[in-house]
């Protein structure tokens, strides 16, 4: 029976799968052109699982060699005469493989031994003489000591650009697969403290691999692309579901990232009686994000590491400033190559809702040992009572405890860390019955929060108290958003950073366009 599979190589007849098959038809095209580029893509992003197919599209008219350096240990990349000997033996070793159709004649030729570069080439040129050889490398950025593979690759550089010009013979295409791109294994190796960059050198982008071409071909899943999966699953189980209203549930929440995706399909499966339900996706969701794992792992220890990743990440879901996605900026980059940050509309935005869920989370969590913003929060007994979740009252106390603290603290403080302040007062009141997530907008302050609460879900709207003709704006985009979910009922939530004689502190019901808004200014 086949299975939802998040740990390794997703396989045909063993694994429900997203038909793939016009993202590979789009790396098969350069392929046909003689192309060399790096699919770097994000930890659990589908990417051996491509090399898998792809390497079968291939076979017909190629002959197509995948190895890994996923394992190896630091030794082979020492020097060139460990790197190369290690080289041929991949190589050689994956032409043994059942799935690669070549004469025993030409493996015996490929298995020489070399121990330098220059006779790397020499064997290279021999032995692609004749054939259309398409070298795959997955996992090239698991090796902490790369000055050696950057060596290597300066010969691949040189070997094609020969080649072209008829001087040369040498692979018809290399594909390098891994999280880093080759231009930013040089930074890799500057925070892992194994490299320092002479005064001049250029610390990021020196790459012997601008021969590379720009690899476009989203790997993420659209709604379509996931129906083909739940499709395939829906033949075997005939559970009823509606396949178009699960996939774009499960894109809403994953915009398509191919582990997310999986995981919350194999919670519906495996851990909730196959509740093929919005409701399911949900408590799928809930499940996703109370459990540890090696995606999330990365995501907490990313942000620790890279602290101009972590600033732009707060500045976007606490503050939410507005930031041109740019992905020359190496921390723009950087965020957008771990698969954290996305470009809408040429503006940064965290790439998914469950990474969003994540990041706050994070925050908050840092927040609660700091102590730095700690506010009062109400039993949850007098918030949540029979198991309905009581917002209003929610929003109230919330604002009788932001009263308590802005006597302790600067407007300028309380501007900063607003967002956060309300979150780390909201989120242990919703623990163990949902989650919320963030949904930024950038002009004016703006952030909506989804809370779902068991069968409910509340919708509020934060900003930043400027004035009565701009509150009462808010009150039109709080009831479009409303529109635009189907909800009869929002929350706007505003912090007045002014002295304390000129504020205009409220809470009351009003209806606005037909919607009803509950009306917090604090």
């Amino acid at each position: 029976m086949k299975r939802f599979n998040v740990t390794g190589i997703c396989v045909p007849g063993k694994d429900y799968m997203v038909d793939i098959s016009g993202k590979i038809a789009q790396i098969k095209k350069l392929v046909d052109d003689g192309s060399y580029f790096t699919i770097n893509r994000a930890r659990q992003y589908g990417k051996t699982t491509t090399l898998y197919e792809l390497r079968k599209r291939l076979a017909n008219e190629y002959l197509a060699v995948k190895i890994s350096f996923e394992g190896l240990g630091d030794e082979s990349f020492e020097s060139a005469e460990k790197f190369c000997p290690m080289f041929v033996t991949q190589i050689v070793r994956a032409l043994k493989s059942p799935s690669v159709d070549v004469e025993q004649e030409y493996i015996e030729k490929w298995n020489r031994y070399v121990d330098n570069f220059d006779f790397l080439s020499e064997h290279i040129a021999e032995m692609c003489h004749d054939k259309k050889v398409v070298l795959m490398i997955d996992e090239v950025d698991r090796t902490s000591n790369n000055r050696v593979f950057l060596q290597f690759l300066s010969m691949l550089r040189k070997k094609y650009l020969a080649c072209n010009v008829g001087d040369d013979y040498t692979f018809h295409s290399v594909i390098l697969v891994g999280v880093y791109d080759v231009k930013n294994i040089k930074l890799k190796m500057i925070n892992e403290g194994l490299y320092t960059p002479s005064g001049t050198e250029n610390k990021i982008y020196n790459s012997p691999w601008n021969i590379a071409v720009s690899f476009k071909v989203d790997m993420s899943f659209c709604p379509e692309e996931i129906a083909t999966m739940l499709g395939d699953y829906e033949s075997d189980y005939n559970t009823g579901m509606d396949i178009a209203v699960i996939s774009k549930e499960i894109h809403s929440y994953t915009s398509g990232y191919p582990f997310l995706v999986s995981r919350v399909c194999q919670c519906i499966d495996e851990e909730l009686d196959k509740i093929w339900t919005i409701e399911g996706v949900k408590k799928a969701v809930d499940i996703l994000l109370k459990e540890k794992n090696m995606l999330f792992d990365d995501l907490s220890k990313n942000i620790e590491t890279y602290a101009d990743l972590k600033k732009i990440l707060y500045e976007l879901l606490f503050l939410g400033q507005e930031k041109v996605f740019n992905i020359n900026n190496p921390t723009i980059n950087l965020g957008h190559m771990f698969g954290y940050l996305a470009n809408e509309n040429n503006k940064i935005k965290v790439s998914n809702s469950i990474f969003e869920i994540m990041i706050y989370n994070y925050f908050i969590s840092e927040d609660e040992v700091s102590g730095e913003t700690r506010i009062r929060i109400p039993p949850k007994s007098e918030i949540a009572e029979n198991g309905r979740f009581n917002m209003e009252l929610c929003l109230q106390k919330f604002a009788q405890r932001y009263a308590e603290m802005y006597k302790l603290r600067d407007a300028e403080f309380l501007e900063r860390h607003g967002g956060l302040l309300f979150m780390t007062y909201l989120k242990p009141l919703i623990n163990g019955h949902g989650f919320c997530h963030i949904e930024s907008q950038t002009n004016d302050f703006k952030i909506d929060i989804i809370v779902d609460y068991d069968a409910e879900q509340f919708i509020i709207e934060l900003k930043i108290w400027h004035g009565q003709k701009l509150h009462e704006a808010a009150y039109k985009q709080l009831a479009n958003y409303l529109k635009l979910k189907n909800a009869d009922t929002g929350y706007l939530l505003s912090f007045d950073f002014r002295r304390e004689s000129n504020k205009d502190k409220k809470t009351e019901w009003i209806d606005f366009d037909g919607k009803k808004i509950f009306d917090v200014i604090v």
